[in-house]
């Protein structure tokens, strides 16, 4: 049985050792490379864009502007529209012109020579200001769509309880859910508790930047994009949509992604489609880390404001909250996602939680890993955290004493199936970091819990033997995190042979099976069933041809190791290998062994994770050094022990970015300050602490052998975690995001003067 087997990533030899060939490998003949020029301004007008120099360096083919491009000559509809400005910019960094030459050094000379005039008008960078009716409108002449990358992390948080009302100016969305009476749960309870969280926008900062390459085929009129991308499928939709082709025209080739987190979905594709339909020429446009920065669609900014009432004994009776996203110059943020989240992790019988998107002279933000979830929980958990410690209640059992399980009511209207919450908080509650914690003076111990209810999509697959014995799988699915392995393995457990024999064949979108995006912690979950099916269909076949060749009920035989046997003898009676060649000779009397699965799930399968951190603090510098994490997460059933603990791994370590170190920072002008890895920081592998990992096994009724998605649950409990670690060790309660040396020290000196004051002022109580 290959479920729950420790198998390597099967390109992961590739990757380590840089044989493996991303998008920026890709070599075409006659291939021109693209470079933009940015804005030096958050909001401003165009006067004039003046090429003529850079038309004269040496190898320029081309300077083209939105005026040129036919597509790009109207208010955009999102960010990867947006992406040649017309008339206006609207975020710091944003393209407005393109330079296209035969080699990548040419277009890097001609776009520092395009000269430009920009009328700098008021830009709109704090969320606050944002919402009030007297600021500017980012979008005066009426608001663009939405990006669908939320959508394609988790399916749909509305609900009896969800509002949409049209709000004026800069505010695109709104969102209200109710139940009871919030008033009478305060007055119910012994605590009230009123704090605000703030966070910080934050980049997904993968290794390889954006790549697309576009390719017209004049015979045909057909285009051909090899892109860096998790969603090929959304690309085509996206790019057929905005050249106004029909999709048959499009082909969309997904690399190997080198890195994404939400951050590869959309972006330059429209734009390099364009040029190379155009020029009638390949284009190849290639992201600098610099322009990564500027242009991409990092996460979103959060102001989180929670009030809380909590009984004597620990019994939860209100929760009033309020959330803003600052969802920069594009409508989409996750503020949905984060309202409904808040309201799934404990039973409040009366709450009030309101969420709105804000719009500002920022680039347009995207996915990334579990969109939402964790400012809402670092808010959240922050929360319960200072509650249990106002009433001097263990932090753990107060949330076992809260949290929601099988068949609790979401705010979406929706009801929880098989959960493993409770499973991993009381997974952690038998840890000796929790039970005989090691504190040093300085040093504290944080709880927090994360998680994320799981994305849907549609999917397909299909199932081929040959006749060699090899099976092979055909999916649409990206590989970002080793799915594919994971999915040899559930076909070699289904068929009988070695994982070894399972080849999984990734197609491009004109041969390959809808998969849908590969994100939101469902690709086991939607696609890895659609194997499944394919598998047990071919299974079915294999054993029907082998009946009829043997003369032995299908109910009769059972396959191993890639050979047939009749139970209870002992010898095999043929291979898969002989059964697929009865079914493709000359005169074969029998169909293809081609098994087709599909998928179209309903239900959600939340994942759950709950984190440990021990930490250290210097007083003296407010420098935080994390010791040591554990992390729980239930994973319904473990097909790759080995690739989850990996995803456990990077998501803690992401998560511990989010809790004290990474920002993306602007000035009052909308310029951004963190534009290199030089100014943005990033936990290195000295600063991220080992981290001990605990599989929780709760199956979900849904998923393929019982699995749930693994991704995004493990980075959701890491900064609320660090938080309250921190709060523990020294006392002081941090509600902002990244919590910096400096921050933490000016909360430590606060503090200090504030006790001193007290002692001047009423003497020392001893």
């Amino acid at each position: 049985m290959t479920i729950g087997q420790r198998i390597p990533m099967r390109d992961g030899h590739l990757k380590v050792t840089g044989r493996l060939k991303f998008g920026a490998d890709l070599w075409l003949p006659d291939l021109l490379y693209a470079r933009l020029v940015l804005s030096p301004y958050a909001h401003g007008r165009i006067r004039r864009i003046d090429p003529s120099h850079a038309r004269a360096v040496p190898g320029v083919v081309a300077v083209l502007t939105s005026a040129d491009l036919p597509g790009f000559q109207r208010e955009p509809e999102s960010h990867a529209r947006a992406l040649l400005a017309w008339e206006r910019v609207v975020y710091y960094g944003q393209p407005v012109a393109v330079v296209l030459a035969e080699s990548e050094a040419a277009a890097a000379d001609g776009a520092a020579r395009v000269e430009m005039e920009i009328d700098p008008l008021s830009a709109v960078v704090d969320p606050l200001e944002a919402m009030s009716e007297e600021a500017p409108r980012i979008w005066p002449g009426g608001r663009p769509g939405v990006r669908a990358d939320a959508g394609a992390h988790a399916a749909d948080v509305g609900g009896a309880g969800a509002e949409r009302p049209a709000q004026p100016g800069n505010i695109s969305d709104h969102v209200r859910y109710t139940r009871g009476d919030v008033e009478q749960g305060f007055r119910e309870a012994d605590l009230v508790l009123e704090l605000t969280y703030r966070t910080s926008a934050v980049h997904q900062a993968y290794i390889e930047p954006h790549t697309t390459t576009a390719a017209l085929d004049p015979a045909t009129e057909t285009l051909t994009i090899w892109t860096s991308t998790q969603d090929p499928f959304g690309v085509r939709e996206e790019v057929a949509d905005f050249l106004g082709w029909p999709e048959n025209r499009i082909r969309v080739v997904p690399m190997p992604v080198g890195g994404g987190f939400g951050g590869k979905f959309t972006l330059l594709e429209p734009l390099v489609a364009a040029l190379a339909v155009h020029l009638r020429r390949p284009v190849r446009l290639t992201l600098t880390r610099q322009e990564e920065f500027l242009i991409g669609t990092p996460a979103h900014a959060s102001i989180i404001t929670l009030k809380t009432g909590v009984k004597r004994d620990g019994t939860l009776t209100a929760l009033q909250a309020r959330v803003i996203f600052d969802a920069g110059a594009f409508p989409g943020s996750p503020a949905r996602i984060a309202a409904n989240l808040l309201g799934s992790f404990y039973r409040f019988p009366h709450y009030e939680i309101e969420a709105v998107e804000v719009l500002t002279n920022k680039p347009g933000v995207g996915a990334y890993r579990a969109p939402g979830a964790p400012q809402a929980l670092f808010a959240l958990e922050s929360q319960m955290d200072e509650m249990a410690r106002q009433l001097g209640l263990d932090p753990l059992e107060f949330r076992l004493r809260n949290v929601m399980e099988e068949g609790d009511e979401l705010p979406s209207g929706k009801r929880y199936g098989p959960i493993g919450l409770r499973a991993c908080l009381e997974a952690l509650r038998e840890h000796p970091l929790w039970r005989e914690p090691r504190r040093e003076p300085g040093e504290g111990v944080g709880l927090a819990v994360g998680g994320w209810h799981g994305g849907l999509e549609p999917a397909a697959a299909m199932c081929h033997v040959d006749r060699d014995g090899v099976v092979r799988i055909y999916v649409g699915a990206v590989d970002l995190q080793g799915t594919h392995t994971a999915m040899a393995q559930m076909a070699a457990a289904i068929l009988g042979v070695p994982v070894e024999h399972v080849r999984i064949l990734q197609g491009d979108t004109d041969m390959a099976p809808y998969a849908g995006a590969s994100g939101g912690s469902k690709t086991t979950y939607t696609v890895g069933l659609a194997v499944q099916r394919a598998a047990e269909e071919a299974r079915q076949q294999i054993l029907r041809i082998a009946s009829e060749h043997l003369e032995v009920a299908p109910e009769d035989l059972e396959i191993r190791d890639g050979r047939i046997y009749i139970r209870g003898v002992p010898e095999p009676r043929m291979t898969l290998g002989e059964v697929a060649a009865l079914s493709q000779r000359f005169g074969g009397k029998f169909e293809p062994v081609v098994g087709r699965g599909s998928s179209a799930q309903t239900e959600q399968a939340p994942g759950f994770a709950a984190m440990l951190v021990r930490v250290r603090v210097d007083p003296e510098t407010g420098y935080v050094t994390v010791q040591e994490a554990v992390v729980a997460q239930d994973v319904g059933r473990a097909i790759n022990p080995l690739l989850i603990e990996g995803q456990m791994h990077g998501g803690a370590a992401q998560g511990l970015g989010w809790g004290l170190w990474e920002a993306l920072r602007y000035d009052a002008n909308g310029v951004a300050l963190t534009a290199s890895f030089i100014d943005y920081a990033l936990p290195n592998a000295t600063e991220v602490p080992p981290i001990e990992t605990q599989i929780v096994e709760v199956p979900s009724p849904h998923g393929p052998f019982g699995a749930r998605g693994v991704g995004e649950p493990p980075v959701v409990p890491g900064a609320a975690a660090v938080a309250n670690a921190i709060r523990d060790a020294v006392g002081v309660r941090i509600t902002e995001l990244p919590i910096t040396p400096e921050r933490l020290w000016n909360a430590l000196t606060a503090r200090m003067i504030a006790e001193t004051r007290l002692r001047h002022e009423w003497g020392d109580p001893s």
